[in-house]
């Protein structure tokens, strides 16, 4: 049978890139509906608000009229409703739980700091750089020498980080430091993940992106 599956998103979500990224690795078709404004909720889809009334935010994936919210979830439920390989969570629970904790680790405190860098100012804006550019290092220590987070395997901790690497350009330019200079092994990380078609085809322009900061930054008097 058929199954209908929509993807509710903002093309500038690294948080909905996951979930993307995830889809086509598994090879499932979607349809993909972009939400024109994700910051005023009078802007919002009549979709987005009925589908995530408690926190009206993207990514939702609906799976045959029932959605699914939070990107870490979707994610999961990905992994256990379509079983064909690449599986996303590793079979070992440790690694598993490794991922997971890694992956809260961005969600709280690394998707903070990128959000402080570009959005704060003064001293805030450069204590969020300074914690950004330490967190990062954490990163790439945990990668180490691997090719990826996992060892030899594209796996759920690369999907849920990647993400964040096409905003790179907007940070190095608005903030003078360079992500290759400080932290050389996840670039090539970086490099090595955008040669998947499921990565290339997912992020966006780093110019495209900076531009929206940019305008963002103006549009909240941000400058």
């Amino acid at each position: 049978m058929e199954q209908e599956l929509v993807l509710l998103g903002f093309w500038t979500s690294p948080y909905v890139m996951r979930v993307q990224i995830a889809l086509l690795e598994k090879g499932i078709q979607f349809h993909y509906k972009e939400e024109q404004d994700i910051f005023q909720d009078e802007n919002k889809s009549e979709l987005l608000l009925k589908s995530n009334p408690i926190y009206k935010k993207v990514p939702v994936l609906i799976h045959n009229g029932k959605p699914i919210c939070e990107s870490l979830i979707i994610l999961q439920y990905i992994d256990e409703v379509w079983k064909q390989e690449p599986q996303l969570l590793s079979h070992d629970p440790y690694n598993r739980s490794r991922a997971r904790f890694w992956i809260d680790f961005f969600d709280n405190k690394i998707a903070d700091c990128g959000r402080r860098t570009w959005a704060g100012k003064g001293e805030d804006q450069q204590a969020a750089k300074s914690e950004f550019i330490e967190c990062l290092k954490l990163l790439e220590s945990e990668l180490g020498n691997k090719l990826y987070f996992e060892g030899d395997h594209f796996g759920l901790l690369d999907i849920a980080l990647i993400p964040i690497t096409c905003g790179f350009y907007t940070y190095e330019k608005l903030y003078k430091f360079s992500v290759e200079k400080e932290c050389p092994r996840v670039m090539e990380w970086v490099a090595r993940c955008n040669q998947r078609e499921s990565v290339s085809k997912t992020l966006p322009d780093p110019n495209k992106l900076f531009d929206f900061v940019l305008n963002i930054r103006r549009r909240f008097g941000i400058e």
